[in-house]
């Protein structure tokens, strides 16, 4: 199991999410961040490229939309 984490950044055109990061934990934290499930190394690294393509343009008005944008990418993206 793999607790998700991001940076929210400030910028010119609003707040943007990037350097993803997946760190082990036997303790989920899923009101704080996203914990995921992988097979093996090699699947974390493809999803946290994966997270980074896909957000590295995207920008947000606020902290929470950022958040919960982030979140709901990763579960739609589990579930598949």
């Amino acid at each position: 199991m793999y607790q998700l984490g991001w940076s929210t950044l400030p910028g010119l055109r609003g707040l943007s999410c990037g350097d993803f990061r997946a760190a082990s934990t036997e303790a989920p934290d899923n009101e704080h961040g996203v914990a995921v499930e992988f097979v093996n190394e090699t699947e974390r690294d493809n999803f946290l490229r994966q997270l980074e393509a896909h957000f590295a343009p995207q920008r947000f008005t606020n902290t929470a939309d950022a958040f919960d944008s982030v979140k709901a990418f990763v579960l739609e993206r589990v579930r598949t």
